[in-house]
């Protein structure tokens, strides 16, 4: 007998179901996680506008539609950045509307989401970078709790690790060419990690200097696209579209992260401190906060 210990292997395991069915019913974790995320950063969004003198009743309005909005931006964006999984000979279009088995993109979550807020402020009388700045921080935990619907789903993992924290990914669920590989980069968990970082630095920094005029939501932009530049990179599912040597999604975060650097650097030299009112109605003081 070895006087050594046996050598002990860790990895992270992957669930062995997506889903429960409930009588005729199937429930995916992959929605539940998104619900939760959800409800998660409509709480934290309510809090934080409360504590800058924001009603109930105008954040309910403009907040429930943009959810929803944000969501069918989220589909159609991912849908026609991915046409060859949808459209083609054995394709099945009607999985277009199968959003319960994965595939919704933040950036078209984010771009429809904001479009419908911005029209819904003018329309209630809500100042678009007070509601901004009020959910930026939600947005990102809401993001962290979202990102384990992949973990269920055995999906959009990295290349194949044997770090103690590799991603253990069924045979059925390994891409080709990976078949052989037992445990790989668990990007779910990298970007769960990321989003609370984000957080973190949000909640400090609007705490630290009183951030507002949409300088919250500017450089939760900024921080969340440059994860996403590194945990994208790592990805091994196929892409259709490239930009050059990356990915096509590694650049829309490449020019999103530069974009919200010089609108922040912008908001800072010219829009200092935070806004008198969240509503429309109050002029703003002559001199800043």
């Amino acid at each position: 007998m070895s006087l050594l210990p046996e050598l002990v292997t860790w990895s992270i395991p992957s669930p062995s179901s997506n889903g429960v069915k409930i009588g005729p019913v199937m429930i995916h974790y992959y929605a539940l996680c998104l619900m939760t995320g959800i409800v998660a950063a409509w709480f934290i969004g309510r809090a934080r506008w409360r504590a800058r003198g924001g009603k109930d009743e105008p954040y309910e309005l403009v907040l429930f539609p943009t959810v929803l909005l944000g969501i069918l931006g989220a589909r159609v964006y991912h849908v026609l950045t991915h046409l060859g999984d949808y459209v083609g000979a054995g394709r099945n279009p009607w999985t277009v509307f199968a959003i319960w088995q994965g595939g919704i993109a933040i950036y078209g979550a984010i771009g429809g989401g904001a479009l419908a807020a911005w029209w819904l402020c003018r329309r209630h009388g809500v100042k678009f970078s007070s509601l901004a700045d009020s959910v930026a921080p939600g947005i990102a935990i809401g993001q962290l709790l979202g990102r384990f619907g992949n973990w269920f789903n055995q999906e959009l993992y990295g290349g194949p690790t044997s770090l103690p924290w590799g991603l253990e990914i069924d045979p059925a669920h390994r891409l080709p060419g990976y078949e052989n590989f037992a445990t790989f980069h668990p990007t779910f968990l990298y970007e769960a990690i990321w989003n609370l970082v984000v957080f973190s630095v949000l909640i400090w920094a609007d705490r630290r200097w009183r951030l507002g005029r949409g300088k919250v939501f500017a450089l939760y932009v900024a921080l969340y696209t440059a994860g996403r530049f590194v945990t994208e990179g790592m990805r091994t599912d196929y892409s259709y579209d490239m930009f050059g040597p990356i990915r096509f999604n590694q650049a829309v975060a490449a020019l999103l992260c530069v974009t919200a650097i010089g609108v922040l650097v912008w908001l800072v030299k010219n829009r200092p401190g935070r806004e008198d009112s969240v509503t429309r109605d109050q002029p703003e003081a002559a001199a800043a906060q």
